[in-house]
């Protein structure tokens, strides 16, 4: 979640996000491997064979992961998938500790899920190894992951799937043998994946000095049920439908009409993707500085600050009486917007789009940065207990 520097020195904050990627499933995993990695001295050797056991261990890593939050997940009985890779590619002693506490921190998330009334019934995780560089006896490789996880209950049209895609970076490092071990994982995306445990970036807190008065969002209750709060889907002549279907064609496929502020070093995509739903829905542009929290516009050439900024977009959304807060999230309804302050330093860190609300009340939001489609806020909120919670009724 970096901040992207736009025309003034202080930090505008939009939530890093992945670039789509084409993704194939892992083939089948083996327990033991024979990895090729023929050298002992100098640079080793990463033959076919071993960059596919590279993709393998990833696959398993992460399948353990998205297992754990399973209602009858395979790793239930304390055996994960990445600890049968022995030999050749396997887990190094440390970052074993560290994912056996990550499916604990799962674990935990797990139940308060259940305690919200959402569960997995199943789900798929797949890994595509993207790249690979090796120098010396480290070897770095990138991999994209994707998930879709089956929810238990749902019923009539709500979404039966959640799905996600996140990107990784892995670092291995081999032995005098040539023998290798997995010694870190990162996760490139910042991390809003449910399956992801890794700390969150913060965006820092923007200097209002020179803003003349930015309004202040007022924080929005996570407790449930809620109390009731209709949204009067014909009171302001915007299309509501029209924005949740602009996200689901574009959460993971992006549109190329507008610029794609991920990976490009100092910026994310997540306020730019809402303001994008809400523009296909009839928000009109407000023309003027690109500094000024007053306008909002953004097509593939300029973007004002409050069309991309996490921080900036409420400020002109509150003022320009687009948008009014809600005393709880649970009231979201299509067409709403929720935003994170992760750490609850007073800057907010991301913007999501709430794309479908279920009959017992609770909303799903589709986002970029860590690109996500029909995520319940119920798993929102079960993932990330500790943040301040601000949703707008558009």
């Amino acid at each position: 979640m970096r901040s992207r520097k736009l025309s003034r020195k202080r930090r505008r904050a939009t939530i890093v996000t992945a670039a789509a990627a084409s993704v194939v499933a892992g083939a089948a995993l083996l327990p033991n491997w024979t990895a090729g990695a023929a050298s002992v001295a100098g640079d080793v050797t990463v033959d076919p064979s071993t960059r596919a056991t590279f993709q393998q261990l990833a696959d398993a890593v992460f399948t353990d992961r998205t297992d754990t939050l399973v209602d009858s997940g395979k790793t239930r009985q304390n055996t994960s998938l990445a600890s049968r890779f022995s030999g050749d590619v396997r887990l190094s002693s440390a970052l074993s500790r560290e994912e056996n506490s990550a499916l604990s921190q799962l674990q935990g998330r797990k139940s308060r899920l259940a305690s919200l009334g959402e569960k997995y019934s199943s789900a798929n995780t797949s890994v595509a190894l993207d790249r690979t560089r090796v120098k010396g006896r480290h070897a770095t490789v990138d991999v994209t992951e994707t998930t879709t996880l089956t929810y238990e209950k749902a019923q009539g049209n709500e979404p039966k799937t959640t799905g996600f895609q996140a990107h990784h970076k892995l670092t291995f490092k081999a032995d005098r043998k040539g023998d290798w071990q997995l010694t870190g994982i990162r996760d490139t995306d910042a991390g809003v994946a449910v399956n992801q445990v890794a700390t969150t970036t913060f965006v820092a807190a923007p200097n209002t000095a020179d803003d003349n008065n930015p309004p202040a969002a007022a924080r929005s209750a996570t407790t449930w049920p809620a109390q009731a709060k209709p949204k009067n889907f014909s009171a302001t002549g915007y299309d509501y439908k029209a924005m949740a279907a602009y996200a689901a064609k574009y959460w993971k496929n992006y549109n190329p009409a507008y610029p794609d502020f991920n990976g490009h070093g100092a910026g994310g995509d997540c306020t730019n993707f809402v303001s994008q739903s809400l523009k296909a829905g009839g928000w009109k542009h407000v023309p003027g500085y690109t500094y000024d929290f007053h306008k909002w516009f953004g097509n593939s050439d300029i973007q004002s600050d409050s069309f991309v900024g996490v921080n900036e977009f409420s400020w002109f959304a509150l003022s320009s009486k687009r948008v009014a807060g809600l005393a709880n999230v649970y009231q979201l309804d299509v067409g709403d917007v929720l935003q994170m302050d992760f750490n609850k330093d007073g800057s907010k860190d991301h913007t999501m789009i709430v794309t479908y609300r279920s009959p017992q009340g609770v909303p799903y939001v589709t986002y970029h940065s860590t690109n996500t489609y029909n995520r319940s806020v119920a798993s929102i909120v079960a993932s990330y207990p500790n943040a301040a919670y601000y949703a707008y009724r558009t």
